[in-house]
C-alpha cells in the first residue's frame, strides 16, 4: 500500500498530470469564489471532458477542484460579505467583521493557512483509512448493504436545512428519476410513457447539469439586485502580497487545540453521507465558541472562530471520500458528482474498488494532499486577485456555462432529448429552490435509488419476502440502530429542546 501510494505521488511529477491537477486547482479557485459558481457546478461542467482524459489525470483534476472550491468559497464572503459557496458562510460571519475593520488581508491569510491544515489532515486520514474500511465493507452482504444505503438516503434527508417534509420530498423526487426506465431486474421497462427515449432512462450527467448547472443559471439570472450589489462593494484597495501572512500573535490566539479539534470534526463530518462542508463548517465553529476564552469576539470578527470553520470544511474532503471509495456512498454533493467521473473511466465505487485499483485511485488521494499546500501558496500568490474576480462580466459567464452544459450533456449521451431532461430537471430544481426545497437530496436520491431497490429487492428474495432478515444480519441491524439513533439526535432532541426553550420563555 505504501508503495502504491508513493507511486501516487510520483505520478504528480509527470508534467501532463501536474497541469492537470493546477488546472483543477486553478478552475476550483475561480467556480468557489464567484458567488453562485461552486465546487459542485465546477466538477459537473467538467464531467463530459472526462470522457478523453487519462484516468489518473481526470481523478487528479477533480481533486484540485474539490479541495479549492471548497477553501475559495470564503474569498467572497470575507471581502464582499457574500460567500461563493455554502462552505464559506460560516467564516463569512467573522471573516468579513474583519474585514471592516482594515484587516481584510489578515483574514484571507488565516482562512486559507486553515483550509490548508484541515485539507492535509484530512487527506492523511484518506490515506491511512481507505483500505481498512474497504477491507471491513467486503463482508457486508446484500442486507447490510441496504441498511446502509437507507442510513445514507436518511441521514442525507435529516441533516438537510429546514423543513424534514421538504427534504422528505425532494429525495423522493430523486428516488423517483431513478426508477424511470429498464426494471434492473426483469428486463421491462418502468414509468417511461411509452417513450423510447425514456426506456433507456435518465442519465446521471442530464440529472446533474439539470440540478446545479441549470438550476443554479436560472436562480442567478432571477437575482440582478445581488449581482449588481457585489460588483458594488468589490471596489477596494489591493493590499501586498506578505500582508496575507498570518502573523504569530494571530496564530497563537487561535491556538493548536482549535485547529486539531475542527479537523478532526470536519474529518467525522465528511465521513457521514449528507454531512457536507456547511454541517463541518458549523459544528467545528459551534465548538470552538463553546471552549474559547473569549466566546463574546465571534460573530464581531474572531480569528478563532474563523480558522475554526475554514480548517473543518477542508477536513471534510478526505473523509467523505472514504464512504464514497470504500461503500460507494457520497459523503456531499461533490463526491456525488466524483462518483459519477469513476463510473466513467469503468472504476465501479465500492469495496473491491481499491483492491483492484488501488494504483489507479492513489494519484487522487496524492492530489488532495497537494491541493491542501496549494491553497496557501494560492493566498500568497493571487490574494490581491481574490478581490476582483466578483467583477467579471457576469453576462458572458453565465452564457459560457449554459453553453458547456449543454453540449457536455449531448457529448455524453448524443441525445437532443437528455438535453431537454437536463433543462426541465434544471426549472424543476429551480421551482424546488423556490418553494423552499433542497436540492441535494433530490441528488442523492437519483445516486442512491438504483442501490436502494437492487439491494431491497435482492434481500427479499433471498428471505423468500421476509423482512426480519435485516434485523437476523448482525450488521444490518446495527446500521438499522445508528439510523434511529441520528434521526433522534439529528431531529427529534433538537426539536424537543427547542419546544422546551419555547415553553420557557413564555
Amino acid at each position: 500500500m505504501l508503495a502504491q501510494i508513493a507511486d501516487g505521488f510520483l505520478a504528480l511529477a509527470l508534467p501532463v498530470t501536474f497541469l492537470h491537477l493546477i488546472g483543477g486547482f486553478l478552475l476550483g479557485l475561480v467556480f468557489g469564489a464567484i458567488p453562485g459558481l461552486t465546487a459542485t457546478l465546477a466538477i459537473a461542467l467538467l464531467l463530459p471532458f472526462t470522457f478523453g482524459m487519462n484516468v489518473a489525470d481526470a481523478l487528479v483534476m477533480v481533486a484540485g477542484i474539490y479541495m479549492a472550491g471548497i477553501y475559495s468559497g470564503s474569498i467572497t464572503g470575507i471581502t464582499l460579505n457574500i460567500p461563493g459557496a455554502p462552505s464559506g458562510a460560516i467564516t463569512t460571519i467573522d471573516g468579513h467583521a474583519l474585514m471592516k475593520k482594515g484587516e481584510g488581508p489578515q483574514a484571507l491569510g488565516m482562512s486559507a493557512l486553515s483550509s490548508a491544515f484541515g485539507g492535509l489532515i484530512g487527506a492523511a486520514v484518506l490515506i491511512a483509512l481507505a483500505q481498512p474500511v474497504s477491507q471491513l465493507a467486503l463482508l457486508f452482504q446484500t442486507p447490510d448493504k441496504f441498511s446502509l444505503v437507507l442510513l445514507a438516503i436518511v441521514t442525507v434527508t435529516i441533516v438537510a436545512t429546514g423543513s424534514l417534509l421538504k427534504a422528505a420530498t425532494a429525495m423522493a423526487i430523486g428516488l423517483m428519476i431513478s426508477t424511470v426506465g429498464i426494471d434492473p431486474m426483469v428486463p421491462v421497462g418502468r414509468f417511461d410513457f411509452e417513450s423510447y427515449h425514456l426506456i433507456e432512462g435518465i442519465g446521471l450527467l442530464p440529472a446533474v447539469i439539470g440540478l446545479f448547472a441549470v438550476c443554479e443559471l436560472i436562480a442567478q439570472a432571477a437575482l440582478p439586485t445581488a449581482l449588481s450589489r457585489g460588483e458594488a462593494v468589490a471596489e477596494i484597495v489591493r493590499p501586498r502580497r506578505r500582508d496575507f501572512m498570518p502573523t504569530r500573535a494571530r496564530l497563537k490566539e487561535v491556538g493548536p487545540l482549535t485547529y486539531a479539534k475542527s479537523a478532526v470534526i470536519g474529518v467525522l463530518i465528511g465521513m457521514l453521507p449528507g454531512g457536507g462542508a456547511s454541517m463541518a463548517s458549523f459544528i467545528a465553529y459551534a465548538e470552538a465558541k463553546r471552549g474559547a476564552r473569549h466566546p463574546e469576539k465571534f460573530g464581531k470578527g474572531s480569528y478563532e472562530g474563523l480558522a475554526a470553520s475554514e480548517a473543518a470544511n477542508n477536513a471534510m474532503c478526505g473523509g467523505a471520500v472514504i464512504p464514497l471509495l470504500t461503500m460507494g456512498i457520497p459523503g456531499d454533493a461533490v463526491t456525488a458528482i466524483i462518483f459519477g467521473v469513476l463510473l466513467i473511466h469503468g472504476l465501479v465505487p465500492g469495496p473491491a474498488l481499491l483492491g483492484s485499483n488501488f494504483a489507479v485511485i492513489a494519484p487522487m488521494f496524492a492530489a488532495l494532499f497537494v491541493s491542501s499546500i496549494l491553497v496557501f501558496v494560492s493566498v500568497l500568490a493571487f490574494g490581491p486577485v481574490y478581490l476582483r474576480l466578483s467583477q467579471i462580466n457576469r453576462g458572458l459567464l453565465y452564457a459560457f456555462i449554459a453553453m458547456i452544459s449543454m453540449v457536455g450533456v449531448y457529448a455524453s449521451s448524443f441525445s437532443f432529448f437528455q438535453m431537454w431532461m437536463a433543462l426541465a430537471i434544471g426549472v424543476l430544481a429551480f421551482l424546488l429552490r423556490v418553494f423552499g426545497y433542497p436540492v441535494v437530496p433530490a441528488l442523492m436520491g437519483v445516486i442512491l435509488g438504483p442501490y436502494f431497490e437492487e439491494f431491497l429487492r435482492r434481500s427479499l428474495i433471498v428471505s423468500e419476502g421476509d423482512p426480519t432478515i435485516f434485523l437476523t444480519s448482525p450488521a444490518s441491524a446495527i446500521l438499522l440502530a445508528l439510523t434511529l439513533l441520528f434521526v433522534w439526535l439529528l431531529r427529534i432532541r433538537p426539536a424537543r429542546q427547542a419546544k422546551r426553550a419555547a415553553a420557557g420563555e413564555t
